[in-house]
């Protein structure tokens, strides 16, 4: 089954913290005593993040990290790229790479469609969606596939 690593998910419990009031500068310190996630791995996670452009480190003694656009417009997909790259459920639908039976193996463009039908959908689920309780019965993933111009078969 597809899965994201421990540090994505992790990530993803420190956005939607950082969701909740995203105009604040957050600590290291303080995001870890409300996630209750280990300051080494917090801070691990903040300069990713930071580095994809998804958080803005403020220095100082009051410095931190705020998010560097509204929770509505980051999508999920891109705080899980920033952490573990582009999705893909098998080695040949992500990349062009040599495989020893390409030659003979027919389905590495139906595993590259399934693998854009994850990333659609996760790029439809944004940080806002993520950051606010919801029973099982309430989320509604805005998956837009248009399946009539991709279709496998």
């Amino acid at each position: 089954m597809f899965k994201i690593n421990r540090l994505t998910d992790y990530s993803t419990v420190v956005m939607s913290y950082l969701a909740v009031e995203p105009k604040k500068v957050h600590n290291a310190k303080d995001i870890t005593l409300h996630t209750h996630i280990n300051q080494p791995t917090v801070s691990k996670i903040l300069k990713m993040l930071a580095k994809a452009k998804l958080l803005i480190s403020h220095r100082g003694i009051n410095g931190g990290y705020q998010l560097a656009k509204s929770p509505e417009n980051i999508s999920i997909s891109e705080v899980v790229i920033a952490i573990e790259g582009m999705v893909g459920l098998t080695e040949c639908s992500m990349n062009h790479s040599n495989c020893n039976i390409q030659n003979v193996c027919h389905i590495r463009s139906n595993w590259r469609h399934i693998s854009d039908i994850i990333q659609q959908m996760l790029q439809n689920i944004t940080l806002a969606d993520l950051a606010k309780p919801m029973l099982p019965s309430e989320m509604h993933i805005r998956a837009n596939l248009n399946k009539s111009s991709k279709e496998v078969s």
